[in-house]
């Protein structure tokens, strides 16, 4: 009895159990039950000695309920009510189906039913006593083994004759009935036995409760295996675990995605997946350390290319884990934390001069294509801004925008951090390599500010992406596939640079497809009071002073000024005057010095000269808004054969359609 001593059973119940039969319960109806049930039917309310408590009170529960013994019938719960419970719980049912079947085993003539927490059967086998969708809580049925145990939360055995139901204390039949518990603790379902008296005895009692303990572990488990493959699922890394023998087992979400796995691949080699330089050595390497980060490229089936660090993990039982991390996703993330994104729009661009409106129509033109395009202005004309907008305009929105000013680079790292390193590349080279600039902006546009101040190796380097679409890491043995347009600008004179050998040839004309030139602060002399204004009503908010607006002396300043340092100068102005200021205008005082002694006319050097190149795309676009689109007039007006007009709007990604009246 010590075993049974440990169950979850009253000691009551266990000793009224023993007192009855130390072997099996065969015996007939008992005296003492039946006499204490006809008392209590008559308005006994004190216990009898030959009845346990918990049943005595149940019976009294039944009758309180106005209950009738001989007339008590099954009641279901409505058929959606019903579909939806056997929904919700199947993983239960799938699971204690094969542990009540082996119940049954040991009973052949008895019956098995499981029910949820409310008393609803769910499944049954055996003798057809429960029908599924019955509801068997003491408050329709009366005393019964599934209902007390719900009201006990506890093992509970009854006798045929503890019954309430007349039906059921005639047939002679004792039930078991032990809770199937979650994790938590909490009861989550009632595993009920019944058999004939000749098969129902103290081992009973355990064996009923060891199955709803072993339901209760197997639905741990597998809610442990379902919370697993859940993290593994929403994990932004792909996993691929593999048996000893290099056969797939097993995906995650993200791995079937940037691996594009349409197909169940499971049970077929890692191999199939794309060629890689994930060898089957390399998987199983004989000293059992495995790989981390290692970079990889993975050519897919559908022709596309898939750049990540993976990693391999070796496991106890001989298999492997292979992680792969989507370089793209890590370089967002870099790009997230040192902040590349493009905040400009033409929206947000400033200026409303018949050349400011031919340069930003041209910059609309460029960001309908990948073409690369080359921005030329003088130095704070805001070709970066004009970048920015082209790229938010552009099918690459959604992309990264990675800027990068080639001037500002030693010429020894311009290489680096172009196009990155790898481990060991140099002296003081970092752990693992870094990703380039390229690489960075792989999905989106990179802008290459000052390109005329490139070395000329990088020049060569800057060639075989344009030409191959790949970077090569300084130091790498092979190369990776980009998706990047790109954007250059610069203030030099490039077909200068050309002739002078200080660029090379082949690269200014891949660079120049599409050319748009910002011009300079001096040739947009009606734009200057809007952007004035624009400058001081932020630089007022932001240092709160109460200024309004620009007097007509210092505005007539303003306009008279050749301006050297273009629109980045007359931010900073604003900005001082704004700063020294004591009235709600700005007055000629609170500007420059320079500024109050005549005009200053700044000295041009050759780095300032205009390309005549990139007026090309200017001369066209004015031919043909003059003409209405007209190609014969247009190329009339430019001076040159319809053909070469056809071939330089081709060239330039011009459509005559777009000038023609509607």
């Amino acid at each position: 009895m010590t075993a049974y001593r440990n169950m979850a059973c009253a000691q009551e119940d266990l000793d009224y159990l023993t007192s009855l039969n130390p072997g099996s319960l065969s015996i007939g109806p008992i005296p003492d039950l039946e006499w204490a049930w006809q008392a209590c039917l008559k308005g006994l309310r004190h216990r009898p000695a030959g009845v346990r408590q918990v049943v005595w009170d149940s019976w009294l529960r039944s009758i309180d309920l106005g209950l009738d013994p001989n007339n008590v019938e099954y009641r279901f719960v409505e058929a959606e009510t019903l579909t939806a419970k056997l929904e919700h719980n199947h993983l239960l049912i799938e699971t204690a189906a094969n542990v009540m079947e082996e119940l049954l085993a040991y009973n052949p003539r008895g019956h098995v039913n499981l029910t949820d927490a409310d008393g609803t059967t769910l499944y049954y086998c055996g003798m057809d006593l429960t029908p599924v969708g019955s509801q068997l809580v003491e408050a329709i049925q009366g005393t019964n083994c599934t209902g007390l145990t719900i009201a006990k939360d506890r093992l509970v055995y009854l006798l045929s004759e503890e019954n309430f139901e007349a039906r059921l204390r005639s047939r002679l039949m004792h039930c078991a009935a032990a809770p199937i518990r979650d994790a938590n603790g909490r009861t989550i379902a009632i595993l009920t036995l019944t058999a004939e008296p000749g098969w129902f005895h103290f081992h009973t009692l355990g064996t009923v409760q060891a199955a709803a303990e072993a339901v209760s572990r197997q639905l741990a488990l597998q809610n442990l295996l379902e919370e697993q493959q859940t993290v593994l699922e929403v994990l932004n890394e792909g996993l691929v675990l593999l048996d000893d023998r290099g056969s797939i087992k097993a995906l995650n979400r993200y791995a079937r995605q940037i691996l594009r796995v349409e197909k169940n691949l499971l049970g077929s080699s890692f191999q199939s997946l794309g060629r890689s330089e994930l060898t089957t050595e390399l998987l199983f390497c004989a000293d059992g350390k495995g790989v981390y980060d290692l970079d990889c490229t993975f050519q897919l089936h559908d022709g596309t290319y898939l750049n990540c660090l993976a990693s391999i993990c070796p496991l106890e039982q001989g298999g492997r884990i292979v992680s792969l991390r989507e370089n793209r996703r890590i370089h967002e993330i870099t790009r997230r934390i040192i902040g590349t994104q493009a905040s400009y729009t033409f929206e947000t661009i400033l200026g409303s001069s018949r050349v400011m409106q031919d340069a930003l129509r041209l910059a609309r033109i460029a960001s309908r294509s990948d073409s690369t395009t080359l921005i030329l202005g003088e130095s704070g004309t805001g070709k970066e801004l004009f970048a920015q907008a082209i790229h938010n305009a552009s099918k690459r929105a959604r992309g990264p925008f990675v800027a990068v000013n080639c001037g500002a680079i030693p010429r020894d790292l311009v290489q680096s951090e172009l196009f990155g390193y790898v481990e060991g590349a140099f002296t003081g080279s970092a752990r693992g390599g870094s990703a380039g600039k390229f690489e960075l902006a792989d999905g989106g546009t990179i802008f290459l500010d000052e390109i005329g101040d490139m070395s000329f190796d990088a020049q060569v380097s800057l060639l075989r992406v344009l030409q191959e679409g790949e970077v090569t890491r300084v130091g790498a043995k092979k190369s990776q596939r980009v998706d990047v347009r790109i954007i250059a600008a610069t203030h030099r004179n490039l077909s200068q640079a050309v002739t002078n050998g200080a660029f090379r040839e082949d690269l200014y004309y891949r660079l120049n497809v599409l050319t748009l030139t910002v011009p300079p602060l001096r040739m947009r002399h009606e734009d200057i009071h809007q952007l004035a204004q624009h400058f001081l009503d932020r630089c007022a908010q932001s240092l709160r002073k109460p200024i309004q607006g620009i007097s007509p002396a210092a505005l007539n300043r303003l306009l008279s000024y050749i301006w050297p340092g273009n629109v980045r100068e007359l931010e900073n102005i604003i900005e001082r005057a704004v700063n020294l200021t004591t009235e709600k205008l700005i007055q000629p005082e609170d500007l420059p010095v320079e500024m109050t002694q005549g005009f200053y006319r700044p000295v041009l050097d050759d780095s300032l000269e205009v390309d005549l190149s990139s007026h090309e795309m200017n001369a066209i676009l004015t031919a043909l808004k003059n003409t209405q689109g007209n190609i014969r007039l247009a190329a009339k007006q430019l001076k040159i054969s319809r053909g070469g007009l056809y071939n330089k709007m081709s060239r330039l990604g011009l459509d005559a359609n777009i000038f023609r009246a509607k």
